[in-house]
């Protein structure tokens, strides 16, 4: 697989910028959520380039309560050193959700259940989030600027073409548009750019004692895998090699074959 260059990743970081500058203009109310992963925390260390080191609009975390004690850690220690506008989101239990969800899947309905209730509640007109066409199959359907309905839920075959960087959406009464910045990025991308610009992650990435994360999500639903990568530059070696999918550590994306995309069309991320 080929090196990106400093170049390519100038022209990932570029479009992201612009898209982010971009929906921030357009867009109003707007929030992010922040999983505190990878791809969010370099979307947020964008967020600070694009607006000269400020985060203009509130930066969610969807808490389940089941994130990994290390990732509250890193959320903690960040917000302190950036300063950052938070909000954390407390989901509603697993009883709210569809009972027909299998376990995992359930459990991950919570955050979409916690999204709908943030919605209502602030009136948030856009929502950024940092998911990647790459990271699974529904993702590859996503737009840029993708328009949701009243109850969240999402049509991949009513999404609007998006030419020449020009990203045209409605927002209906109570309805949100998902601004996804990072749609272009692969995983391997996230890294190099990460290990160029230096950007803090949660340590779990690493390997030790032969298993790391590759993917993380709430402690319940996420195993790690078999790895020997302790360092930056051996997550970029392993995943310049790999064929296993990204998520192979989400308990929920093995349930079933229709679990996720039942999630993404009712509202998941």
């Amino acid at each position: 697989m080929p090196t990106a260059t400093d170049s390519d990743l100038d022209a990932l970081e570029s479009r992201t910028i612009y898209i982010l500058r971009e929906a921030y203009s357009t867009v109003s109310p707007i929030a992010m959520l922040w999983s505190i992963g990878k791809d969010s925390t370099a979307l947020l260390w964008m967020v600070r380039k694009a607006f000269l080191g400020d985060v203009p609009f509130p930066m969610v975390l969807l808490d389940t309560g089941m994130e990994f004690p290390e990732v509250y850690a890193f959320r903690d220690q960040l917000v302190s050193d950036w300063r950052l506008p938070v909000l954390n989101e407390a989901c509603p239990p697993e009883s709210t959700v569809d009972p027909t969800l299998p376990p995992g899947a359930r459990h991950a309905a919570r955050k979409s259940a916690g999204l709908r209730a943030l919605l209502a509640r602030e009136g948030y007109r856009g929502i950024i989030l940092g998911i990647r066409r790459d990271e699974q199959a529904i993702r590859a359907k996503e737009r840029i600027f993708s328009p949701r309905n009243a109850d969240g839920s999402w049509d991949p075959s009513t999404q609007p073409p998006e030419l020449w960087d020009y990203y045209p959406y409605e927002v209906a009464d109570r309805e949100h548009v998902r601004i996804h910045p990072l749609l272009h990025w692969t995983e391997l991308d996230i890294w190099r750019y990460t290990k160029r610009e230096n950007i803090p992650y949660v340590p779990l990435y690493l390997a030790i004692d032969g298993k790391r994360y590759r993917s993380l999500g709430e402690s319940n639903i996420t195993i790690p895998i078999e790895s020997t990568a302790s360092t930056l530059d051996e997550i970029i070696e392993e995943l310049e090699k790999t064929r296993e999918p990204e998520r192979a550590g989400r308990t929920m994306d093995n349930e079933s074959e229709d679990a996720f995309e039942r999630l993404r069309t009712t509202g998941y991320m």
